[in-house]
């Protein structure tokens, strides 16, 4: 019989938002896509219609939500990968503060530039 693993506690918080960014991922997605190839075909999209895009605030505070839930689904689904294969101790404080500093770097620049997109700076 298979033995399950994981370092997700089911039920917890970290387990639960993994699900809720899964999910917010994949509908965001598919509307990005959706509006990026079937609203506006690929020789249509330019800096300007993005520049466009980006300064209505629904669109703009949307990119922001896919940005932060990317970048945590992201970062908590690598640290999970790694606790799994055995990471513990000091080697498994390191790596969780490594990805967290990556991770809200990640995010800072990219609402840099979403803003610097939409044309508020």
């Amino acid at each position: 019989m298979a033995e399950r693993y994981s370092s997700f506690a089911p039920g917890g918080t970290a387990w639960l938002l993994q699900r809720i960014t899964a999910a917010f991922l994949v509908v965001v997605l598919a509307f990005h896509f959706f509006q990026l190839h079937f609203v506006n075909h690929a020789a249509e999209v330019t800096f300007a219609g993005t520049q466009e895009r980006m300064s209505t605030i629904g669109y703009f505070v949307t990119m922001v939500l896919f940005l932060i839930a990317g970048a945590f689904h992201g970062v908590n689904g690598v640290y999970n990968a790694l606790v799994n294969q055995g990471l513990e101790g000091t080697q498994k404080k390191v790596v969780l503060s490594v990805l967290v500093l990556a991770g809200a770097a990640l995010i800072a620049q990219g609402i840099y530039v979403a803003i610097a997109m939409a044309g508020w700076t």
